[in-house]
C-alpha cells in the first residue's frame, strides 16, 4: 500500500465520525502545492550528479507550514505527500500554530562525502528558496539530515533573503538553534511511553521495551526510558537486532554507536545478536517502539507481535489493516501524529526564540515540551474513551476538527 493511501484511510475513519462530506474531505486531504525539482551538484571527482528533490506544502489554515527535509533513497512524491499531510494533523493535535509540509531528496547521504552533502543542500535551496520562509514554510531535520544540513540551508537561503534564522529549525545551538532540539523527538516518545504504561497499569521496572531503529529518535527514547527504569531488552538497526533478556546497558550501547563511523550498532558484543526483522516478533516484549522507517507492521506480520502497546516513533510504521487487527486484539497504539510530535514542538520553541531574539534554558524547553505533550495526550486519551475509538482515530478527529475550524473562521471552506 502506498504511503498516502494509508494516510487517506486513517483520515477517512475519523472524517466519518466527524460527518465530513466527500468534497470537504478531498479538499482537506490534498496538498495546496507540490514542487518537484532537479538538483544537480558536482561530485568530489568533478563529475555531475543529478537527483530529484521535493517540497509538498499541505495546509496553511492554522499558520505557516512546517515539516522536515529527508535525504533517503526511497524519498518520492507519494511519501512526501503523505508525510506533509501527517504534519498538518500532528501540529493540530499538539495545538501548534502551524500547518504541514514535507520535503526531501531521493539520495543515500552515506554514499556522499560531507562536502558533497553540503553542495547538494545548497543546490536544493537554490531551487526552492522562494517558496520557503519564516512566515510561509519552515523546514527542519528529518531522516538523513541533521543540524549541519540545517545550517547550510539557512546560510544559502539568507544569501537570497537576508538574515533571518527563523527560516529553518534544528540548527546548531551556536547558530540560533534551540537547546534540547536534537533529543526532542526521542524524549517525547519516551515520556509518552511512560504515560501510556501508567494508563495501562504497567510498572516501569517490569515493562520490557523493544525499539526498532537506533538513530536520533530511537537512541534518545532508549536513554529516556532506561533512566526511567524501563528495561530496554532489544534495539535494532540495519545491522541486526541486539537482544539481552534482562535489559541492555543503554549507556554502553550509546557509547558504542558514538565510536562507530555511521553510528551503527554493528560490533556491540554485550548481548545476543539476532536477525534484523527479529525485533518485531520477540515474544517477551510489553512495549514496542518502531522508530525507523514507515510500513514495517503489516497484515503479514501483525500476528507475530506480542506487545501490549505500540508507540509510533517513526512516521507511518503501521499499515491500516494491521492497525485494525491490533485494535481488535486490544493492543494500545499511540499514533505517530502524537507519539513523535516532540520534534516539531521544540522546533516551534526554536522558531519562537528566533522571532523574539531570545534564548530559553534547556530546563524551560523540557518543561514546555512535557506540558505540551501531556495536554495533547490527555485530550486524545479522553476523546478515545468518550467516543469509544482508538487513540489514532481520536487524534485524527482532534486534528481534523481544529484544521476545519481554522479554515471556516478564515472563510476558506
Amino acid at each position: 500500500m502506498k504511503a498516502f493511501e494509508a494516510t487517506r484511510l486513517f483520515f477517512n475513519s475519523a472524517a466519518e465520525l466527524l460527518d465530513l462530506d466527500e468534497s470537504l474531505r478531498e479538499s482537506m486531504l490534498m496538498p495546496q502545492r507540490e514542487i518537484q525539482v532537479q538538483v544537480s551538484m558536482r561530485r568530489d571527482d568533478g563529475s555531475l550528479a543529478n537527483f530529484v528533490g521535493f517540497r509538498v506544502q499541505h495546509d496553511s489554515s492554522r499558520g505557516p507550514m512546517k515539516g522536515g527535509l529527508r535525504y533517503h533513497p526511497e524519498v518520492d512524491l507519494d511519501e512526501t505527500r503523505s508525510l506533509a499531510s501527517l504534519m498538518t494533523w500532528k501540529t493540530a493535535v499538539v495545538n501548534l500554530p502551524y500547518g504541514g509540509a514535507k520535503g526531501g531528496i531521493g539520495v543515500d547521504p552515506r554514499s556522499l562525502s560531507l562536502p558533497e552533502v553540503e553542495r547538494l543542500t545548497r543546490a536544493f535551496v537554490d531551487q526552492i528558496h522562494d517558496i520557503v520562509g519564516p512566515d510561509t514554510d519552515i523546514p527542519a531535520p528529518d531522516m538523513g539530515t541533521d543540524h549541519r544540513v540545517m545550517a547550510w540551508f539557512r546560510n544559502q537561503w539568507e544569501k537570497y533573503h537576508g538574515f533571518n534564522p527563523a527560516v529553518i529549525t534544528g540548527k546548531p545551538v551556536e547558530e540560533y538553534g534551540a537547546k534540547g532540539r536534537e533529543e526532542a523527538t526521542g524524549r517525547g516518545v519516551g515520556s509518552l511511553t511512560v504515560k501510556v504504561a501508567k494508563r495501562l497499569g504497567m510498572k516501569a521496572e517490569k515493562t520490557r521495551v523493544a525499539i526498532q531503529g537506533f538513530g536520533n529518535v530511537g537512541s534518545h527514547a532508549a536513554k529516556f526510558l532506561s533512566e526511567a527504569q524501563f528495561p530496554v531488552i532489544a534495539v535494532s538497526d540495519t545491522t541486526g537486532t541486539y537482544y539481552r533478556e534482562e535489559g541492555l546497558d543503554i549507556n554502553a550501547v550509546l557509547h558504542h554507536t558514538l565510536r562507530h563511523s555511521y553510528g551503527l550498532l554493528e560490533g556491540f558484543a554485550e548481548c545476543e545478536v539476532l536477525p534484523v526483522d527479529a525485533l518485531l516478533s520477540l515474544p517477551d516484549v510489553d512495549v514496542l517502539i518502531p522508530a525507523a522507517v514507515g510500513g514495517v507492521i503489516t497484515e503479514r506480520n501483525v500476528d507475530n507481535i506480542s506487545a501490549k502497546a505500540i508507540i509510533e516513533g517513526a512516521n507511518g510504521p503501521v499499515h491500516p489493516m494491521a492497525d485494525h487487527a491490533l485494535h481488535e486484539r486490544g493492543v494500545t497504539v499511540l499514533p505517530d501524529i502524537l507519539a513523535n510530535a516532540g520534534g516539531v514542538t521544540v522546533s516551534y520553541f526554536e522558531w519562537v526564540q528566533n522571532r523574539q531574539h531570545y534564548r530559553w534554558t534547556l530546563d524551560r524547553v523540557r518543561q514546555e515540551l512535557d506540558r505540551t505533550l501531556s495536554e495533547a495526550f490527555e485530550h486524545v486519551w479522553q476523546t478515545a474513551q468518550e467516543k469509544n475509538v482508538s487513540l489514532r482515530t481520536a487524534a485524527y478527529m482532534i486534528g481534523i476538527a481544529r484544521v476545519r475550524r481554522a479554515s471556516e473562521l478564515a472563510g476558506m471552506r
